[in-house]
């Protein structure tokens, strides 16, 4: 039987947005860069889409965009990304543009049994206005 919730209005992407941000947790640029800085165990994600990434991004972060976050971090699917399924036990830090599909993404990765997930607050936006390092590469 299909499932039959119906919600009284319709969701908004920012409903969407708000539940992810009610059970994640973020932090801000400033905190990354320390945590880059002092080297710590991590894998960052960038869930944008290849051209956004292509445009500028966090040094070291690997491109996992949001429309295939579940695919990529399920190991049993044959396309995942190794990276990402391996790092269940370790700190993950998600980002997008500006936080939200990031958020989804963290929300969708605790769900999968991911223990450290951390989204960036403000997103790459946040990232670019406090003046952090930025690389600009394309991807092939």
């Amino acid at each position: 039987m299909y499932n039959t919730f119906k919600p009284e209005q319709p969701m908004s992407l920012m409903d969407f947005v708000r539940a992810a941000k009610s059970c994640i947790t973020e932090v801000t640029p400033q905190e990354l860069v320390d945590k880059l800085n002092n080297k710590d165990d991590l894998l960052l994600i960038d869930v944008r889409e290849h051209g956004e990434y292509e445009n500028g991004h966090i040094n070291g972060a690997h491109l996992v965009p949001r429309g295939i976050i579940e695919a990529a971090a399920d190991p049993a699917y044959p396309k995942h990304v190794p990276e990402l399924t391996a790092a269940r036990e370790r700190q993950v830090i998600v980002y997008c543009a500006t936080g939200g599909r990031s958020a989804m993404a963290c929300a969708v990765m605790q769900m999968m049994g991911f223990r450290n997930v951390l989204n960036l607050n403000g997103g790459y936006a946040r990232w670019v206005d406090e003046g952090m390092p930025q690389i600009h590469e394309a991807t092939y």
